[in-house]
């Protein structure tokens, strides 16, 4: 097999993979292959190979779901981030603490990964608290939300070519971005409202190490109840503190 060729085969399976989620549990041969916009022949390929692999398993009525394999995958990689167990135990304190949706983000090239988040504590409908927009997903808009903001920020990193306008709020231009970017280096912290959807904002602090910017954490809570921000900046830098000092990090 040529190296194109399993690139694209890589990157097909990926795809794949990526479309599972916690609103997409189990998908059917057909169903994926209208979502990817792929012959059911090269997706039912893809199926045989990735369920032989043990990413993948299959479940009743035709349908498939995440095999074991990954839970494998993810514990080694959680293994090897010794920053994460922190940064998991700080983000589930703040949620019960809070009542707002937490979240911990990192920064991968010039993407931005959600990689745990928790509802520990979460309104419920004796006391609601409105929903929130990305609740689910796994790669976020840099430029669009309070985690991703920060980590570009601390990077230096600079817009990104393709930023989309979500609303009139966003950031969508190199100069506002250089403007906000400075504003966020200075404050030590992040805040994005009303930038990816009405209604939705976010609050971020960086989680540190002597190694640098591991992380961010952050609560993301329906724009009116922004009002207590101070309050929880104040809760989300107790808590990065106390990761960073049990990393080794000294202001």
């Amino acid at each position: 097999m040529s190296p194109a060729r399993t690139r694209s085969t890589v990157q097909h399976a990926v795809a794949l993979l990526e479309l599972f989620d916690a609103d997409h549990t189990q998908w059917t041969l057909s169903a994926l292959a209208r979502q990817l916009n792929q012959p059911v022949s090269s997706v039912h390929e893809q199926l045989l190979t990735l369920t032989h692999s043990g990413l993948l398993t299959k479940l009743g009525r035709g349908r498939y779901g995440l095999g074991w394999r990954l839970l494998k995958l993810s514990s080694a990689l959680y293994g090897s981030l010794p920053w994460y167990p922190h940064a998991h135990a700080a983000m589930e304190r703040v949620a019960r603490r809070t009542h707002h949706l937490t979240f911990v983000s990192v920064l991968d090239g010039p993407r931005v990964l959600c990689v745990a988040r928790s509802v520990q504590g979460r309104d419920t409908p004796a006391r609601p608290g409105g929903t929130v927009m990305g609740e689910t997903r796994f790669e976020l808009p840099a430029h669009a939300t309070a985690g991703g903001k920060l980590l570009l920020a601390l990077a230096e990193q600079p817009l990104p070519p393709d930023a989309e306008a979500f609303t009139d709020r966003t950031v969508t231009t190199p100069a506002a971005w250089a403007a906000a970017a400075r504003e966020i280096r200075a404050a030590g912290f992040a805040q994005a409202v009303d930038e990816w959807a009405p209604g939705t904002s976010a609050l971020a602090v960086p989680v540190r190490s002597d190694a640098g910017v591991m992380a961010a954490l952050g609560v993301s809570l329906p724009t009116a109840r922004l009002r207590g921000r101070d309050g929880l900046l104040r809760i989300l830098q107790d808590e990065a503190d106390q990761i960073g000092w049990a990393l080794g990090s000294r202001p």
